[in-house]
C-alpha cells in the first residue's frame, strides 16, 4: 500500500467518524428534548378525560394535591385515590389550556378544567427526574 492510499484510507474513516459523532449528538439532543415533553403532554390528554390511572404514572413519589376542600402531601398510590375520588365527583367534561412553560427542566401547565359541577382552575407542576418528568403538584381551584 502506497503512503498516498494510507492517508486517503485514513481521511475517509477520519471523515466518516466526524458524521458519525455529529449525528450521534445530534439524536441524543432530540432525544432528550422529545422525553421532557412527553410527560406534560400525556398528563393533559389524561386530564381533558379525567383518567386518574394515566396521571399517576407520573407522581413523584409523593404529590401535592391542593383543593378547595382539602390540601395535602400524598403518597403516589393516595394521590391517585384521591384523584379518582375527585374525577368521579366531579366528572371531566373538559381541559383548556391558558398557559404552559417550562424552566430549568421543570414544565408546568395552567388550565380550566371544566366539569358537570363547576370549572376548577388548575395548575400542573412537573420536574425533570433522571431521564423522565415526575408530577409533584396538582392544583384545583374554583373559578
Amino acid at each position: 500500500m502506497s503512503l498516498a492510499r494510507f492517508w486517503k484510507f485514513v481521511s475517509f474513516k477520519i471523515h466518516r467518524m466526524k458524521h458519525f459523532f455529529t449525528l450521534s449528538i445530534l439524536v441524543t439532543f432530540l432525544t432528550s428534548f422529545i422525553t421532557t415533553h412527553i410527560g406534560i403532554d400525556d398528563v393533559i390528554t389524561a386530564m381533558r378525560t379525567g383518567n386518574a390511572g394515566t396521571v399517576a404514572k407520573y407522581f413523584d413519589n409523593s404529590v401535592e394535591i391542593s383543593m378547595p376542600e382539602k390540601s395535602n402531601s400524598y403518597s403516589k398510590s393516595q394521590a391517585e385515590l384521591v384523584l379518582k375520588d375527585f374525577f368521579t365527583s366531579n366528572p371531566v367534561k373538559s381541559f383548556e389550556i391558558i398557559h404552559k412553560g417550562e424552566n430549568a427542566g421543570s414544565q408546568y401547565c395552567i388550565g380550566t378544567l371544566q366539569t358537570k359541577n363547576g370549572s376548577y382552575r388548575t395548575t400542573i407542576f412537573m420536574k425533570q427526574k433522571g431521564d423522565h418528568q415526575v408530577l409533584q403538584e396538582l392544583r384545583f381551584e374554583n373559578r
